[in-house]
């Protein structure tokens, strides 16, 4: 689309009267005047609050553009750049990428030139230098919810603690790290601020990297606040377009949003793609508002932070126990040689095929993670020999969810894995190995998550960690000493149960 400057306002070259030809994208038009709000100005509720918290393209908006360009006449919304030119090339304003091998250019026909769009986010629709992002200037009064939260559990004395802090962040609009142990009951140490903040009219999202920890949370979120209208966003999700007061969304799915939330919470801000991608961390940059709270949600804190923890230069409340009381197993180490020569010859270590025998013989559910697919599959043929049953499962698996339901219903005895199922998955009485545990895709983070599948369930709070390996590396030795630290701590702290 091109636009026409018109005593500093932006007209679409669509309803221009006449034909214009100093017709321009809008990324190549200067500042324009801003426009006051016209407060006598009969609007549309349906296309405002369709906006409303949102930074959206001209097709994602179900709205003609003539009633979309006389809200802009005044004042109630405004049209953005979608691209910007820099020193050195372009920055896409809806993701922040400025690297230049991520834009390209075609030939458009809305702008009659060569155009240049962003490959970085083209999943979202594309944003080319001709691309307007439309956002609103206008904010609907927020609803306030007397007493929202509808939850009968009780906190231990780790998760009120965390409560209390997560509670008193969001009403100064602080930052605020919660470090939790895996299994700790991260969730439910929410409930409190989250109440207090849609007490004040405050709108919540929780952002998480993983589709399924959207959809494994949404549930269990409107049933503790089943007053509150909630929508859940994913790619593929029936409340795409939709806004509410508290939303559970992916992370990739922030991009669309624009100064809407007061409390924002990032889960798992250690996990893959945040952890990885800079493109995310722009987007919880721009949905929050100018004054806003930040929790972050994590068991495996990445080492820069727990440096700035050490030294007070990062807020941070820590749960160093499960909600039951009982410490963390903590991994033993197993020299098995080089597994990888093995391997080829068909065999598995003999220790490692101990171990396997061990939880077959005794009926002892277990996950055996291995570093890659190729080995995985070589893994799995050998161990079905032993029990036709096993199975092994990884991220390109188009019969991974099957899979693992049925090692939930204990139809599996023993499941190989990649590190796709180092969080996320919760079976209450197993045990935990890894096959070469010092291959570099294991890192500290992953080998807490991993040893974190053990002892969830207060029925069940011991279990077996082994990290069978062919040369101990400082991420083993790193992962062990975090789980021996949160277990002092705990102990320290009196939030262990005495035996």
């Amino acid at each position: 689309m091109r636009f026409i400057v018109d005593e500093g306002r932006l007209i679409p070259e669509a309803l221009a009267k006449t034909n214009d030809r100093t017709a321009k994208p809008i990324s190549y038009i200067d500042a324009t005047s801003s426009i006051p709000l016209h407060p006598e100005f009969p609007y549309s509720p349906e296309l405002l609050s369709f906006l409303e918290g949102k930074q959206l393209l001209l097709e994602e908006l179900p709205f003609p553009l003539d009633l979309i360009q006389a809200h802009y006449e005044h004042g109630y919304l405004a049209y953005e750049k979608g691209m910007m030119k820099t020193k050195h090339g372009w920055r896409c304003i809806r993701c922040g990428n400025e690297e230049n091998h991520f834009f390209a250019s075609f030939p458009c026909a809305r702008c009659q030139a060569v155009c240049t769009y962003c490959r970085k986010c083209i999943m979202m629709g594309r944003v080319s230098a001709c691309t307007p992002l439309v956002v609103s200037r206008f904010s609907f009064p927020q609803a306030c919810y007397f007493s929202p939260l509808s939850w009968n559990g009780t906190l231990s004395q780790g998760q009120q603690r965390a409560a209390d802090a997560v509670e008193n962040a969001i009403m100064r609009n602080d930052e605020l790290l919660v470090w939790a142990v895996c299994g700790a009951g991260k969730t439910e140490v929410l409930f409190p601020g989250i109440a207090r903040a849609l007490e004040m009219g405050k709108r919540v999202c929780i952002a998480t990297p993983r589709t399924d920890v959207v959809r494994e949370l949404a549930p269990r979120l409107k049933q503790a606040f089943p007053s509150v209208p909630l929508i859940a966003l994913y790619g593929g999700s029936d409340d795409r377009g939709k806004f509410a007061p508290f939303v559970i969304s992916t992370t990739h799915q922030l991009l669309r949003f624009y100064r809407a939330f007061d409390v924002m919470v990032i889960d798992e801000v250690d996990a893959f793609p945040y952890s990885m991608e800079p493109m995310l961390e722009y987007a919880v940059a721009k949905a929050r508002k100018e004054t806003s709270s930040l929790i972050y949600l994590t068991a495996t804190p990445h080492p820069a932070w727990q440096k700035e923890i050490k030294r007070g230069k990062r807020k941070a409340v820590t749960i160093p126990a499960r909600y039951h009381g009982f410490p963390l197993p903590v991994p033993s180490f197993e020299w098995c040689g080089n597994w990888r020569k093995q391997l080829k010859r068909r065999r598995l270590p003999r220790n490692v095929t101990a171990w396997v025998k061990l939880r077959i013989e005794t009926a002892k559910q277990a996950f055996l993670f291995v570093p890659h697919i190729d080995e995985l599959e070589q893994v799995v043929r050998i161990l079905k020999l032993l029990d036709e049953r096993i199975e092994g499962v990884h991220a390109e698996d188009p019969k991974r969810a099957e899979k693992v339901q049925a090692f939930r219903d204990g139809r599996i005895p023993l499941l190989v894995t990649t590190t796709i199922l180092e969080r996320g998955v919760t079976v209450p009485n197993i045990d935990v190995a890894v096959l070469g545990a010092e291959d570099r895709i294991f890192t500290e983070s992953a080998l807490v998550q991993i040893a974190g599948r053990v002892g969830r369930s207060a029925q069940f709070p011991n279990g077996d960690i082994c990290f069978f390996h062919y040369g101990k590396t400082r991420e083993m030795v790193a992962a062990k000493r975090q789980i021996e630290r949160m277990n002092k701590e705990a102990s320290e702290r009196g939030m262990l149960k005495t035996q």
